[in-house]
This record gives structure tokens, C-alpha cells and sequence, in this order.
């Protein structure tokens, strides 16, 4: 820009295409043929969708969208999750080049010099993305790990970095800069845990401890003796410095396959399959990524080099296209062949196989309620359920679901009763939120959920301002982190006894204001996926069952109901777990879309146990 007066917006991104197209075309249709091998055709469906969005470098907003979903955290990471860095990248280098332009023409034409004036915005970008990406960590961490718009400050520090240029410091201030940058991100590596608030101001510790090494490094004093820079100029560091795209790329895909074909992995096991993947890493670095960035015919022929990227996008997108594509295909069992519970006199041993299953094991995440569909399930951010009245809504008797999604999903059932006996159904449920009064912990958010604490407390005024015959059906996840007195997140028995707590004191303030309460006893949750295990197992159906879990700190819904006088429990576990073997499929139908929610069908048809329940709750 100083000596020319512009940029070549073309020669740009063929430096790019030609630097990271071709490699991770290869990577992605790899981890496509992969993924048919190894996984079920639903995770390697799921998996091709993560494909494309990579190819297109969207992956970061693709992984965002699943951060936040409650329903996405059971799943397995993917294979390519590692690329959504690589998607920052990308999407960063789409807006520097244009912004250096636009900035240079504006202010050229008032006869400023452009390097000050390009600082001075890089600045302004580093400081806006920096405060975003702290705002977006307190707020939703999982989400604003992903984010461009709160990652983009650690690629700004680069740019400021290269403008500054090289710079002359005094010796032995460019060899403390440097260890002091080194010994950053070493402690970033050893110290920051699972529960460090990241990115946030946590990110600033590796991320300065870089550009302070940087710095260090373009000093005129940068190879003497006790700077870092000496060190990190040894051979075999400047051979993982070589590879290090190539070892990107290849090192997180080795270690999910791994995962999947031998279980989790130990640490050391971890670094040796880390280890491993240096040898693909190396074979394609001198392959393919050495070969194609030093082809001289595409650095002469930028219009060439873009071409190729375009034509390795192509090739990364049909691959995961193909993945789904390939996967066979699985019959829908028609309504009229799908019994469901109802099977279990004829079933007293596990289905075996299945030429049909409803839902489509295929498409079993989506097979959820009416009420959620209606918006009726609040999300994570949400305080407030919307009116979601089902039913007669002049009927004498109301029954009002209460919960959270494992409340959600006996709303089938709820609705068909209710239609059938003219009653008001209200559904007042919402994700991840107990109905029980405690503080807990977010999966999704990260951190405590004090937006579950509004909400309930909105819903059991509701309740509590309801008249009339009134029946609260009550139910809820048992896995969550508690909170206690002090703000610590409890564990094992003393967590067990706060749920517990938070249920009664929920269960005395709904029999306190006069309405019938009914409790039904939480799911027994899987270890592994059913849907994918069905999706590849329908002649071996028994291989997906898996035993009733005996877990004493999930079962405080059934002593909380116990404790309080009035309130009424409906346990379904004999349902879906008979012989203490929770099956995968009874009846034609699919009974878990995930590894604890049950599948809308299925749910559908454990309405005569239901409606006994409510009957024996409320007799007569």
C-alpha cells in the first residue's frame, strides 16, 4: 500500500487458495470415507453436514448453532470441529484486505499516510472484538467460543504486528519479552481448565504471550544467545513449525477415530495417537502442501491458483455430500404397525429385528412434540412461557405439564387425554430447567442458570394464581450440577440431596395453593446413542438395549414424591425398562431419539399408563 498505493485483491486470496485449499480437501474427503467406514449412518450423516459447512468455511457458526442447542450436547464431537479456527481465519482474511483498501482510498484522498491511519483502525477492530468476545463469554461462553465477531481481536494483534514491522529492542529486553511471551503460553497450556472462562479475558494470556514472542523475534537481537528465538530456531522445532498446518489439520480427526474404535482415550494414549498422526501430517505437508505453494505456475497464474481453490471446495463439499448420500436407507414403519408399549404382554423378551422402525432412526432427533414446535419449550435465554393452551379451553379440569424437556415429552400423550376428556392442557416447560427450587449449573451456558431460577419462579406463579380442578404433572432431568450455600457446585450425595430439596420445596408450594400434583419418574439415559446404535444394528436390536441404570443420586424425584404428602408418582420404567433392560425399540417404535429423551411415538403410546396415573391421583 506504501509503494504502490494498493493491493491485489487477486493475488491475495490465490496465495491463500493454494496455501489452504488443497489440504483440507484432502483431510475432508478423508474424514468422509472415515466416517462410512467407522460410524453409524446417522453419526456419519450428522458428520457430513459438519463436512460442508467446513468446506465452506462457515464451520464455527455451524458449531455455535449446536453449542447452544440443548439437544446437541449428548452428541460426539465431530471429526472437524477443529476446523471452525480455520473458518475465523478465513472469514477474517475476507474482511482485512477489503478494510486496508477502503480505509487507504478514504483517507489518501485528505493526504494522510497510510501506515498510522491502517493502526488506528486495526486498534479500534482489536478493541471492539475484544470487548465483544468478553461480553459473549459471561453471557454464553459455549457460543462465544466459536465467534468471529468476539475471536477476531487475536487476529487483529497479528495485523497491528505487521504494521508495526520489525522493530529494534534492546538485547536483553528482547530476550525477557520473549521468554516472558514463551512462559505465557506455556502457563495457559498447564493451567486453564474445563472450567476457565474462555475465550473472555482468559484469552488474552496465550494470545499476548504470542505477539509478544513475535515481537521479541523481529528484533535485531532476536538470535543471541538466551532469547527464545535461538530456542525455538532448533531443527526439531522448526520441524513442527513446518508440518504444523499438516499436523493441524490431520491431528484431531486421529484422535476422534481413535476414540470411536477404542474407547476413551487416556492421556498418554491421546499424545501417541497425536503422535501418530505426524506421518500422514508429514507424507501431505511434503505431498502436497510443500508441491502446490511452491508451484510456480500458480504463483505466475493467480487466476489459476483461485480456479484450484474453487475446484478443492467442490471436491470438500461433494464429499460430505456423498456421506449422506451413501448411507442406506431405512424404511418408516407405517402408524397403523407401530404398537409401542402396548406390545410388551406379546414382547417378553427384547425385539430382535426390525424391517421398519418409527421414527426413521435417520431422522429420530426431530421427532419431538407439537409443543415444541409451537415455541412452547423455552430456551436457554428465556424467562417467560408464551400462553400454549391445548385442549378445551373451556374445560372444567386443566392440567398444566411443568418442567423441563424430559417434561416436554410427555406432552403427546397429555394432549390426546386431554382432548379426549374435554380438559384445558397448559404446557409450561422449558430446556435444561428443573422444576425443582435450586440453583443449578448450565450445560449449555456454561455457568450458573439464573434465567431457570426466573422462569420457574413466573410458571409456579401461574400455577399458584390457577383455579379451579387443577392437576400440575411435574417432571424433570436428574442429572444436573446443584449449587450450595456458598455458590460451590455440589457433587455425589450432597448434590442428590439439594435436588432432592428443590423438588419438596416445589412439590409443597403447588399443594399448598390447592392444585393435585403428579410427579413422573425421570428417564433411564443411555451411555451411548440409541438412535445411531438402531441405525446400524436393525437385525441386532439387543446390542442397543442397555441394563436400567441403579443410580441412587437420580432417583430423588421418586423420594421427594414420596416425602410430601398428596403428591402422586407415575413410574414408567417397567415400560421402558422391563426386566430392568431398557430397549431400544419396542413395538416398531423407536424409544429414545437421543440417549434420555423419548421419541414423540413412543411417548404416544404409554398413554394408558398415563391416564391411569392421573386417575388414581384424582379418583373419581
Amino acid at each position: 500500500m506504501e509503494e504502490r498505493g494498493t493491493v491485489s485483491l487477486r493475488g491475495f486470496y490465490a496465495r491463500r487458495a493454494k496455501r489452504l485449499l488443497p489440504l483440507s480437501a484432502v483431510l475432508l474427503a478423508t474424514v468422509g470415507v472415515l466416517s462410512i467406514v467407522i460410524f453409524s449412518p446417522l453419526r456419519a450423516t450428522e458428520i457430513s453436514g459438519d463436512i460442508v459447512a467446513s468446506a465452506l468455511y462457515v464451520a464455527n457458526w455451524h458449531f455455535a448453532a449446536q453449542s447452544v442447542d440443548y439437544f446437541a450436547q449428548g452428541l460426539e464431537p465431530s471429526p472437524v470441529l477443529h476446523l471452525w479456527s480455520l473458518a475465523i481465519e478465513e472469514q477474517f482474511y475476507l474482511v482485512w484486505p477489503a478494510l486496508m483498501l477502503a480505509v487507504t482510498w478514504w483517507f489518501r484522498r485528505r493526504g494522510r499516510k497510510v501506515r498510522p491511519i491502517l493502526m488506528v483502525t486495526v486498534a479500534l477492530v482489536f478493541a471492539a472484538s475484544l470487548v465483544t468476545g468478553i461480553l459473549l463469554t459471561d453471557a454464553t461462553p459455549a457460543a462465544a467460543y466459536f465467534s468471529t465477531f468476539g475471536r477476531a481481536w487475536e487476529l487483529a494483534l497479528g495485523a497491528l504486528l505487521a504494521l508495526l514491522g520489525a522493530v529494534k529492542l534492546p538485547r536483553h529486553g528482547a530476550a525477557a519479552i520473549g521468554w516472558l511471551g514463551l512462559a505465557a503460553i506455556v502457563y495457559a497450556s498447564l493451567a486453564f481448565t474445563a472450567t476457565t472462562p474462555f475465550p473472555g479475558v482468559a484469552a488474552l494470556v496465550p494470545t499476548l504471550g504470542a505477539a509478544a514472542l513475535i515481537l521479541a523475534g523481529s528484533s535485531v537481537y532476536a538470535q543471541r544467545a538466551g532469547a527464545p528465538a535461538w530456542l525455538l530456531s532448533l531443527g526439531p522445532v522448526r520441524h513442527v513449525g513446518r508440518v504444523s498446518y499438516s499436523w493441524y489439520l490431520w491431528h484431531w480427526p486421529f484422535l476422534i477415530f481413535a476414540a470411536a474404535l477404542f474407547g476413551p482415550l487416556s492421556v498418554a494414549a491421546g499424545l501417541s495417537v497425536v503422535a501418530v498422526a505426524w506421518v500422514p501430517s508429514y507424507a501431505s505437508h511434503l505431498l502436497i502442501e510443500d508441491p502446490v505453494r511452491r508451484a510456480g505456475s500458480l504463483t505466475r497464474l493467480p487466476n489459476r491458483a483461485i480456479l484450484l481453490g474453487a475446484a478443492c471446495t467442490a471436491v470438500a463439499v461433494s464429499s460430505g455430500i456423498a456421506v449422506s448420500s451413501l448411507q442406506p436407507s431405512f424404511r418408516t414403519a407405517a402408524a397403523g404397525d407401530v404398537t409401542g408399549a402396548a406390545a410388551l404382554p406379546e414382547q417378553p423378551q427384547p425385539q430382535q429385528t426390525a424391517s421398519a422402525v418409527r421414527p426413521n432412526p435417520l431422522r429420530a432427533r426431530a421427532d419431538r412434540s407439537r409443543v415444541f414446535y409451537d415455541g412452547c419449550l423455552v430456551g436457554i435465554t428465556g424467562t417467560n412461557s408464551n400462553r400454549c393452551l391445548y385442549g378445551d379451553p373451556r374445560g372444567e379440569r386443566t392440567v398444566i405439564l411443568f418442567g423441563d424437556s424430559h417434561a416436554m415429552q410427555y406432552f403427546p400423550p397429555l394432549q390426546a387425554i386431554a382432548e379426549e376428556h374435554r380438559w384445558r392442557l397448559i404446557a409450561l416447560t422449558k430446556a435444561e430447567c428443573t422444576p425443582g427450587e435450586v440453583k443449578i449449573r448450565s450445560m449449555v451456558a456454561d455457568r450458573e442458570y439464573s434465567q431457570c431460577d426466573v422462569w420457574r419462579e413466573t410458571a409456579l406463579k401461574r400455577i399458584e394464581e390457577g383455579d379451579g380442578s387443577v392437576t400440575v404433572v411435574m417432571s424433570g432431568d436428574t442429572a444436573y450440577t446443584a449449587y450450595g450455600e456458598d455458590g460451590e457446585e455440589l457433587s455425589g450425595a450432597a448434590n442428590a440431596n439439594a435436588l432432592q430439596k428443590g423438588y419438596e420445596k416445589t412439590l409443597e408450594r403447588i399443594r399448598a395453593a390447592g392444585p393435585d400434583t403428579v410427579v413422573i419418574r425421570d428417564t433411564p439415559a443411555s451411555s451411548s446413542d440409541v438412535p445411531s446404535c438402531v441405525s446400524e444394528n436393525l437385525q441386532h436390536l439387543q446390542s442397543c438395549a442397555f441394563k436400567e441404570p441403579q443410580e441412587w443420586s437420580r432417583e430423588f424425584d421418586r423420594r421427594a414424591t414420596a416425602v410430601v404428602p398428596g403428591a402422586h408418582l407415575i413410574d414408567l420404567t417397567a415400560e421402558i425398562c422391563p426386566g430392568e433392560l431398557c430397549r431400544a425399540v419396542i413395538g416398531n417404535a423407536l424409544v429414545y431419539r437421543d440417549k434420555s429423551h423419548l421419541t414423540a411415538t413412543f411417548a404416544r403410546t404409554l398413554l394408558p399408563w398415563i391416564e391411569s396415573g392421573l386417575a388414581d391421583a384424582r379418583p373419581g
